[in-house]
């Protein structure tokens, strides 16, 4: 059987995914969060000082490291600084990142501002710094954005500072952005989450969130209203790498189907130990699973066999 399974050969921390077709070479593009699992720190460090990561793929499948991705600091950005969960979209005729970026490397998660960082580039290589996104202060995270019914690009966002929760904002050229409202609340009524993903499958439109216990699925006929489903990957796969919940996933739509990308931590027991120490309880792997929709049900098999995307 053939099953993806990736992990960065220069970290071991990929994670975080985000999938997109080279226009110009009909090749997959994959950017990740490359989280430094190699290093010794024994506070946040690790997570924090992250670049992001590059892989390419013909097929889905066979992923080749390509690098990681050059020129998004400042210049007045001096040392190593953060880089987290990329957005990437072709629209307009041009490729939009955004990105959650703060300045430095802290060792614990109080000592930065994450911003939503807008980069546009040509070709998937070079990238010009455009702005920060207008969003609320401090600490707003893990992008997602889609042409929506309406007309409008729609941008959803994990707002950490306020119950870690999904907010939405608008825009009609993808550079201009309005905070728009609240979408799924952090607290008391529905647990924290983060990694929003809202993707059109099966005649319904589908939100995803990341609850570090599996991931929360909501369904919607017009992308602003979502009523929760309930959860998927929620339980571990056959593979030795894939044994425990899904992290933080993008999905490539492949017909009637769909492929969804998660990220693992493949040796780390969370009902053993609150946080991952060593090195391998630090590591990450990406994988994939099979999703579809029957009557009105979001479905996904982690240990379906990869399917080539088209």
């Amino acid at each position: 059987m053939t099953k993806l399974y990736y992990a960065d050969p220069i970290q071991d921390g990929a994670a975080d995914p985000t999938i997109i077709r080279n226009v110009e070479t009909n090749e997959w593009w994959m950017f990740y969060t490359n989280r430094r699992a190699r290093h010794p720190s024994k506070g946040a460090s690790w997570i924090n000082g992250s670049p992001i990561g590059i892989a390419t793929s013909l097929d889905g499948i066979d992923w080749k490291y390509k690098g990681t991705v050059q020129g998004l600091d400042r210049p007045e950005d001096k040392g190593l600084n953060t880089h987290w969960a990329p957005e990437v979209i072709y629209a307009k005729g041009e490729y939009h990142m955004y990105l959650t970026y703060f300045i430095g490397a802290p060792d614990n998660f109080d000592k930065s501002d994450r911003d939503l960082t807008h980069f546009t580039s040509p070709d998937l290589e070079n990238w010009t710094r455009q702005s920060i996104l207008p969003l609320q202060k401090p600490n707003v995270m893990d992008a997602c954005v889609a042409l929506c019914p309406d007309g409008l690009y729609r941008m959803w966002y994990k707002d950490e500072a306020h119950g870690s929760c999904t907010w939405s904002a608008t825009s009609d050229d993808l550079y201009e952005w309005q905070i728009e409202e609240l979408v799924i609340p952090g607290s008391p009524d529905q647990p924290p989450h983060e990694g929003p993903n809202v993707f059109t499958l099966g005649g319904y439109h589908w939100l995803i969130t990341d609850e570090w216990k599996g991931l929360a699925v909501f369904r919607s006929d017009d992308m602003r209203n979502w009523t929760k489903q309930g959860y998927i990957l929620d339980k571990p796969g056959q593979d030795p790498m894939d044994r425990s919940f899904a992290r933080h996933a993008d999905i490539v739509v492949n017909g009637e189907e769909a492929v969804l990308f998660y990220f693992t931590h493949p040796e780390w027991n969370e009902s053993k130990k609150k946080v991952p120490e060593t090195e391998k309880e630090r590591r990450t792997t990406i994988h994939n699973a099979l999703i579809w929709v029957d009557n009105g049900l979001l479905i996904a098999d982690r240990d379906a066999e990869s399917i080539e995307l088209f």
